[in-house]
């Protein structure tokens, strides 16, 4: 969603009116489903600001009312049960109680992390942006990190890519979709200039279109070519223009010409990106294009010629980052409880001895599939490669927080457990990895309160077990040995 403020609003929201805690302040952006506005809160409680996404969802025709709801339920689903760095966060989902606004009656409300700008705006300007390689790699850990949880965007385009202290967020996820094996299904809306060839000629069904997170890379190898150079690669006057250019390219008859302002190293990662079908995409995960990207940024050199350096590797910016999939329904492990205990003890440890942050671990989640899980995970299966992963049902199921890192405190901190406050944890998994593959943090030790001082027990990596304590772990720190 792009902040275009002459645009005609969704949802128009008068200033100073109030919705739950919030007061709506100037408008920040508009799309074709929903508006965004500033907000404050009124009382006290963190966050202090934040973005108010209005949908539509109130008084429309059946029709309109079935597809808004859907499209408001896609992003709510995702926003709740994913939560992951480069993901722009949910705080809370409200719905206006107004009957005597009709036109925002029933209308749903995200609050959202307040951005300062899109990469829509930043792209507004004469020259490609100095940035432009870090946020590329930025954009593909989000899409790394959403296809790991199951979910095909369905729309990554600058305007759904927010800024936040200059790092890069993916957003607006009401045409994504939840990963059924090595698909989904998604509404039959996407722009144009970022749809792959066989979405532009793909059938509708009854359950929408399929869709593979291999349109995800197509997005992004278009995205990519406008970041670096300006220009889209299959270019044209018009839209339909644009469509023409990459149907003739999709069946031969016109071949795909990059622009020549290309960075060096960029133009193989564009061209695997934007090959014509699905099944020459799918090697080229986001997974693997991370790591070819880190090379090409490992060789760059900044304008004075001093190596520009690679970007942060994703487990060093992670160490107070939580990935959060708070999956609803008691999913129960198949064969995978080991029925092993945590190791107890009075010590505390090694990393950790007062109040003061252990030493940043670094974790990289192990991708192992590029088009999706061939079933859907359930139990301890959920937790991703490299983090620490609490659940309120025995034997991973139920609801799952998972962290790359520490977190000294699930409620109030930097990084919540959504439920943390009203269940207690069940079971955990330590999907970190172990000393043997050079990782000195591999073990995580767990505390009662928020100050680690009333040490619960310690889990080795590879561990998972259920949990029997009285008071539930609130807390908890990556540490060298147990």
């Amino acid at each position: 969603m792009t902040e275009r403020p002459g645009d005609l609003y969704a949802v128009s929201v008068p200033e100073s009116y109030r919705v739950g805690d919030w007061i709506v302040g100037a408008p920040l952006g508009a799309g074709g489903f929903g508006s965004v506005y500033a907000a404050r809160r009124a009382g006290a409680g963190s966050p202090r600001t934040a973005a108010l996404k209005f949908l539509p969802t109130g008084t429309h025709t059946p029709r309109q009312l079935r597809h808004l709801r859907d499209l408001a339920e896609r992003e709510v689903e995702l926003l709740s049960r994913v939560r992951a760095p480069r993901l722009v966060r949910m705080h809370e989902v409200l719905t206006v109680d107004d009957p005597g606004r009709q036109d925002l009656d029933g209308a749903t409300v995200l609050v959202l992390d307040r951005a300062e700008s899109s990469l829509d705006v930043v792209l507004r300007a004469p020259a490609p942006p100095e940035s432009g390689p870090r946020l590329l790699f930025q954009i593909c850990e989000g899409l790394q990190q959403l296809h790991e949880a199951g979910w095909v965007h369905g729309d990554l385009k600058p305007a759904n890519v927010l800024l936040q202290d200059g790092e890069a967020r993916l957003a607006d996820f009401n045409m994504a979709a939840e990963m059924e094996g090595t698909h989904a299904y998604a509404p039959a809306f996407a722009t144009p200039d970022y749809t792959p060839p066989e979405l532009l000629w793909g059938q509708v069904g009854e359950r929408g279109q399929l869709v593979r997170p291999t349109a995800d890379i197509w997005a992004f190898g278009v995205l990519a070519h406008l970041v670096l150079t300006g220009t889209l690669p299959l270019p044209g006057g018009t839209r339909a223009a644009r469509r023409d250019a990459v149907v003739r390219y999709a069946r031969g008859t016109e071949p795909l010409r990059l622009s020549s302002a290309l960075p060096p190293g960029w133009r193989g990662i564009i061209t695997d990106c934007l090959a014509t079908t699905h099944e020459e995409r799918a090697p080229h995960a986001a997974a693997t294009l991370l790591g070819r990207i880190r090379s090409v940024l490992d060789g760059a050199h900044d304008s004075h010629g001093s190596p520009a350096g690679p970007p942060p590797r994703p487990g060093r910016r992670l160490r107070r980052s939580l990935i959060a999939l708070a999956c609803a329904g008691a999913l129960t492990a198949v064969g995978l409880y080991l029925g092993t205990r945590p190791t107890e003890g009075d010590g505390s440890p090694t990393a950790r001895s007062t109040g003061t942050a252990a030493p940043v671990r670094t974790v990289e989640p192990a991708v192992e599939r590029t088009t999706g899980p061939a079933t859907e995970p359930v139990g301890y299966d959920r937790c991703i490669r490299g983090s620490v992963c609490f659940f309120t049902a025995a034997d991973g199921g139920g609801l799952m927080c998972a962290w790359v890192g520490d977190e000294t405190d699930w409620l109030e901190g930097e990084n919540r457990c959504s439920w943390a406050g009203r269940q207690q944890p069940r079971s955990v998994f330590n999907n970190g990895r172990a000393a043997a593959e050079g990782e000195s943090f591999a073990q995580v030790v767990y505390y009662a309160d928020k100050y680690l001082k009333n040490r619960l027990g310690c889990l080795s990596a590879g561990t998972r077990t259920n949990l029997s304590v009285p008071a539930g772990p609130r807390s908890h720190v990556w540490a060298e040995r147990c």
